[in-house]
């Protein structure tokens, strides 16, 4: 891969106008500049600090190495600052250590992240990361409760809420447990809640809409008694936390699942849109395909509490030509296991896994 020759057509902004339905209005997507890594990364830590994107470790396995070829999963600890969509990415830091699949969330002039996980196994630290004075500073938060990874969290208000995960690498079932952190109190302190019907789960979907707290797919845990062999169940039910009333209410199913979609899921107006996800369907099939995998859905699903119902939407464009001479096959995938983050005025996608032990550079901006 030629990427030093390749990212030139990355600082020359090429638009798609595309018809995004739930929006009724025109909206762009945009290739940002690559991630400057020629894997790219999944579960990076990802947010805004004084108006720079910031995306921060993650994992990835080096020189294009995959699960089932022996290669061996790694951990970074970089932090990448792009100042405006037509920069290059810079390398500003590094992390207090390398981790990945954390929950992050922009709050004011910070990336909030909370726990996450790194070749050691799974953590509790929680910290703000900023951009001040022209160098990365951090503050810590009181650490999570018990080491956490692969859960999901989103703002409300002033409030982190933060459900599900793993407490362990090897853990044989999801949590099934949810806390807040008020971010504005003093002194800090997390706050454990009653949790939703049904059971844990982890790579979950978050949003915020209306005041009120999403959780949406995910996947469950079982385990087999005679091999002791841990398998994935995918969800598709959804559940929403109303904060003033501290209650939980089911809300109907979606069309399929969208376990480690982009999370916090896009909201426009009052309605909440999932873009993409793993549906399970290819789960159980994943080792005898290896790359061929077809990759992860581009379905758009909304959900509009004035119907109470999820509808799908037209696919998400992601085939978008400039990417492809990269890595043909990823350009028409939308990744998993990443964030979603507002920025100038558009939401980004920044990396994430095109299909499975697969990480993308790609940088996916909607405006």
């Amino acid at each position: 891969m030629r990427l030093a020759k390749l990212s030139v057509l990355f600082f020359i902004a090429v638009f798609v106008s595309v018809n995004l339905l739930f929006a009724q209005k025109r909206m762009l997507v945009e290739n940002l500049p690559l991630i400057p890594d020629s894997d790219g990364f999944a579960g990076s830590l990802a947010g805004v600090s004084n108006g720079r994107l910031l995306v921060a470790g993650g994992s990835n396995f080096p020189n294009g190495g995959r699960p089932w070829t022996g290669a061996t999963k790694t951990w970074y600890d970089g932090i990448f600052l792009l100042e405006t969509p037509q920069s290059q990415w810079k390398k500003v830091g590094v992390l207090p250590r390398p981790l990945g699949y954390a929950v992050t969330v922009s709050w004011r002039d910070a990336v909030v992240c909370v726990g996450g996980s790194n070749q050691q196994g799974h953590v509790a630290e929680a910290f703000l990361m900023r951009w001040k004075n022209h160098q990365i500073a951090f503050e810590a938060l009181p650490d999570f409760p018990h080491p956490i990874a692969n859960a999901c969290g989103a703002l409300v208000g002033n409030t982190l809420y933060v459900a599900g995960g793993l407490e362990t690498p090897n853990s044989p079932e999801a949590l099934k447990k949810f806390y807040a952190l008020d971010l504005a109190a003093s002194p800090r302190v997390w706050k454990t809640l009653s949790t939703w019907e049904g059971e844990g789960r982890m790579l979950s979907v978050a949003a915020s809409a209306e005041g009120k707290f999403y959780l949406i797919s995910g996947a469950a845990l079982t385990q087999d008694k005679a091999t002791g062999v841990i398998s994935r169940v995918y969800l598709k039910e959804v559940h929403r936390f109303d904060p003033k009333k501290q209650q939980w209410e089911r809300l109907p199913d979606l069309p399929h699942a969208t376990v480690a979609a982009a999370s916090p899921a896009l909201v426009v107006g009052n309605k909440v849109v999932v873009l993409g996800g793993d549906t399970g369907e290819w789960a159980s099939q994943t080792p005898v395909l290896k790359d061929k995998h077809p990759g992860f859905s581009t379905d758009m699903l909304e959900f509009s509490p004035v119907t109470n119902r999820w509808k799908t939407l037209a696919p998400f464009p992601v085939d978008i030509r400039s990417d492809a001479d990269i890595r043909p096959n990823e350009s028409t995938y939308l990744p998993v296991t990443t964030s979603f983050v507002f920025w100038k005025g558009g939401y980004v996608i920044p990396g994430g896994e095109a299909r499975p032990g697969t990480r993308t550079p790609r940088v996916i901006w909607i405006k």
